[in-house]
């Protein structure tokens, strides 16, 4: 008697510097097998392929690249889990958000059409592309001028990475580029278009970075407030938007032969990594957070509560999950910026010891970090390095660093950094709760995971239990529950979630003492914060402007 194979699904996490393909059994989330495709291009920040150097604050990427993903990573999982492309009843995508890019009609990249290969605007923008403030602020400032009640949904904010900003700053620098996009759109659109050969834009991305809310998009009148040419863009957006857990379409033949699936494969709606990981955390109800902690942080929560958070990146009905409304916070900076100390704060001797004892220069300075007591560095620090995204959705602030002396060692940067990221997410918490908005939950998600100290301090810093995802792939895995939905192996993200996600209830436990003597620490950290980022003093906008001018 012939045993029947079973059924798998795969989900593919589009990062920022690589992707990754998980193969997922439908019946319970065993993860069975997995691979990695480094970006070629990486993130182009100084200068494009041909040469041609770009401004402060850029932050490009390659369709190119994307598609190398499809085409290594899916037939290398597939090997690594032994399991055969018939298998798989369905593909799901998940991406960065925020990374946009203009498109022709049938969804060539204008990057690659020959005319504009050397010319900025035509790449996409990836979500850490800052160089649209400007634009940003002026979609405030003209939506409180005309009292656009969309303002609110986003914390009275709209940040620089989003789809706004970023087409605006092309019209304004690159009409050319601007005219000939016939589409502007989501990575997280744009590669389910690849593998379906159909244009598909999901609710997700058009809520949270697309300005949609109740229905519509920003209106012409206000559009054209900002610039007479920009009054269509939403032409450039305009396509139904398809519910999260949906199929999207099938797998074309040509996709079929990029990624070695059989053709007419079913293909899940396209998401974004950090809200696609509630599923696989099973953070779900209402009131669990879910940080998904690597070179950024993203907190995801679902409430039953609709209310005003100042700050928040965003507020979507049936944005993670159907029947609630999902809310979106995060921290612009947290793996980037202990990354910058190790790259600037650690002498050569402390890579000597770390050589000499096998481990990584983040593994000794954790070590040593985590040796000391709270406030025994005698410092304090914003983590700002990448500006603020909530609460004060500002990009053009910076990091500082209060109570160096010449007895300050690398461990005590170190740690501070940490802790001043810990604080950040706290300052979001509070945010949530002083609006009404109740936080019962906090679950801790991607690669930061791996620093057991960190995700202690967290737990101290925010007196709190902190639960953790199970899984390494946290995106990759929610793609491929969502996946699973849109196959019919489940009837709901929900169903889909409870078999296959992986949870694991209070990780890490507050310690008292430590917890009590970080209060001390916080209220300072939340002096500064509002100090500077408050108009208390504006000194970081106008070293930036020093900055720009030389």
């Amino acid at each position: 008697m012939t045993t029947a194979l079973p059924d798998v699904t795969i989900g593919v996490d589009f990062g920022t510097l690589s992707g990754r393909a998980l193969v997922v059994a439908v019946d319970d989330g065993r993860e069975l097998g997995s691979a990695v495709h480094e970006y070629t291009h990486a993130v182009v920040e100084r200068a494009l392929p041909g040469g041609r150097v770009l401004p402060a604050d850029w932050a490009l990427q390659i369709p190119q690249d994307w598609r190398d993903v499809l085409r290594f990573a899916i037939p290398r999982a597939l090997e690594a889990a032994g399991v055969r492309p018939q298998q798989v009843v369905g593909i799901a995508t998940d991406f960065t958000a925020c990374t946009v890019l203009p498109t022709t009609a049938d969804g060539t990249p204008l990057c690659e059409l020959p005319a504009f290969t050397d010319r900025p605007h035509a790449y996409p923008k990836l979500w850490r592309h800052h160089a649209a403030q400007p634009e940003a602020d002026l979609i405030v400032s003209r939506a409180q001028e005309s009292d656009q009640g969309w303002l609110a949904r986003y914390g009275g904010r709209i940040s620089s990475e989003w789809q706004y900003a970023k087409a605006l700053q092309t019209l304004r620098e690159d009409p050319a580029a601007y005219e000939a996009a016939d589409r502007w759109i989501e990575a997280a659109d744009w590669i389910v278009w690849e593998l379906t050969g159909e244009e598909n834009r999901n609710l997700c991305t058009a809520g949270y970075k697309g300005i949609h809310q109740d229905g519509a998009y920003p209106h012409r009148e206000f559009l054209a407030s900002l610039d007479p040419g920009f009054a269509d863009f939403t032409a450039k957006l305009d396509h139904p938007l398809s519910p999260l857990g949906a199929p999207a379409g099938k797998l074309t033949a040509v996709a079929a032969a990029l990624t070695g699936l059989p053709e007419g494969t079913v293909v899940a709606v396209g998401n974004v990594d950090a809200h696609v990981t509630s599923a696989a955390a099973q953070a779900l109800d209402p009131g669990h957070m879910l940080a998904i902690m690597g070179t950024s942080t993203c907190h995801i929560m679902n409430s039953d509560v609709l209310a005003e958070v100042p700050g928040m990146c965003g507020v979507v009905r049936d944005g993670v999950v159907p029947g609630l409304w999902g809310y979106e916070a995060g921290q612009s900076g947290v793996g980037d910026i202990l990354a910058w100390a190790v790259r600037t704060a650690a002498p050569h001797d402390y890579a000597v010891e770390a050589r000499r004892r096998g481990i990584s220069l983040h593994e000794l300075l954790t070590e040593k970090a985590a040796a000391q007591p709270v406030g025994g560095h005698g410092l304090l620090a914003l983590d700002w390095h990448s500006g603020n995204r909530s609460v004060l959705v500002d990009h053009h602030l910076s990091g500082l660093i209060v109570g160096l002396t010449l007895d300050t060692r690398p461990e005590d940067v170190y740690r501070a950094l940490v802790e001043a990221t810990a604080y950040g997410t706290r300052t979001i918490i509070e945010a949530f709760e002083r609006s009404g908005v109740p936080v019962a939950e906090f679950t801790a998600a991607g690669g930061l995971l791996r620093n057991p100290f960190l995700m202690q301090t967290y737990s101290d810093v925010l007196n709190r239990p902190v639960n953790l995802l199970v899984s390494e792939q946290g995106p990759a895995l929610g793609a491929a529950i969502h996946a699973a939905v849109a196959a019919g192996a489940y009837p709901d993200i929900r169903a889909a979630s409870a078999a296959m996600g992986r949870l694991q209830r209070r990780a890490y436990t507050p310690d008292p003492a430590r917890a009590a003597a970080y209060e001390r620490l916080y209220a300072e950290y939340r002096t500064l914060h509002d100090h500077f980022g408050r108009g208390g003093n504006d000194v970081m906008h106008r070293l930036r402007a020093l900055r720009d001018q030389a």
